[in-house]
């Protein structure tokens, strides 16, 4: 799925810290055109790119290049991580040297994410770097809400210092790439089992059934297996995962039409009963989903 970040013509790009307890798990393939790049500082995330599986501990610092999909598909309850996000026209005005040609690519041709595990002082220093830009940013509960996908449909980020901002995107992405390149590189991620990733592609479809037995059918395995297959693979239950997609689905219906009743949009995500749905939805938030949607509206600078 496209992505439109629908960043203002004002800004390079933009910058926000995720929480788990505040960011919602969008779950879904997604590819955007700005490179995107992922400093784990708490916690730990997973993706799933070109059927693998990559888990990110603290410390990491990884990459998504413009039009490379990738799914998050778990995060601990206690993961941070900042997100960043570049522009193809600053990356063509700021990057000119050969060490630099790689931040240029449109494509990865492997597949394969770049990521490193940095040193105790290149995590420290991008840490400062990334702290002084989100100075004069969005409330984090909005920038956790609406960064990237957003509750919103009218939501665009903003900064309340576009120039210091744009200046010091410069620096981080120039600063990140001559850290990437000191540190060894990662071991290649195992590839998924094909029924997994069919699992994952059929999970993503919304009109699709999840039932565990069409599932299983159109993964050609048992219930037994592919549940066993699938949390060792993809890191989390497949319970798990299908609830988390679920909230996913949920957002998004909120946010295509503002109008639409919590329990009609609980049910379309795939929810059997709205006590269901709210239950999953507050061991997820620490809140129910009324009270999450009425604290994203925090008002703008």
């Amino acid at each position: 799925m496209f992505q439109d970040l629908k960043i203002k013509p004002q800004y390079d790009g933009f910058i926000f810290l995720a929480e788990s307890k505040r960011n919602p798990p969008i779950l879904l393939r997604h590819h955007h055109v700005e490179l995107e790049l992922n400093l784990v500082i708490e916690g730990s995330i997973s993706y799933v790119v070109s059927g693998r599986t990559y888990s990110f501990k603290k410390g990491s610092l990884l990459w998504f290049f413009p039009n490379q999909v990738h799914q998050l598909v778990d995060r601990t309850p206690d993961a941070r991580y900042y997100v960043a996000v570049f522009k193809p026209d600053l990356i063509q005005s700021a990057c000119h040297g050969v060490q630099y040609r790689e931040l240029h690519r449109k494509s990865v041709k492997s597949g394969n994410v770049l990521r490193r595990i940095l040193s105790s002082d290149s995590f420290q220093l991008l840490q400062r770097v990334i702290d002084s830009l989100m100075k004069n940013s969005l409330d984090p509960d909005l920038l956790n809400r609406e960064g990237g996908f957003g509750l919103s449909s009218t939501f665009q980020f903003d900064h309340g210092d576009p120039d210091m901002l744009n200046a010091g995107l410069r620096y981080l992405l120039i600063q990140c790439w001559r850290l990437h390149c000191e540190e060894s590189p990662m071991k290649a991620a195992p590839p998924i089992h094909p029924a997994v990733s069919k699992v994952l592609a059929l999970l993503s479809q919304p009109r699709e059934s999840h039932q565990m037995e069409t599932l299983c059918k159109k993964a050609g395995i048992s219930e037994n297996y592919l549940s066993r297959l699938f949390h060792r693979q993809i890191g989390v239950p497949l319970s798990h995962y299908r609830n988390s997609l679920r909230i996913s689905h949920f957002i998004a219906i909120c946010r295509s039409d503002a109008s639409v009743r919590l329990t009609e949009a609980a049910f379309q995500a795939g929810f059997g009963s709205y006590a269901q749905f709210h239950k999953i939805f507050q061991e997820s938030y620490g809140m129910g989903p009324r009270d999450f949607f009425s604290k994203g509206s925090v008002s703008q600078f």
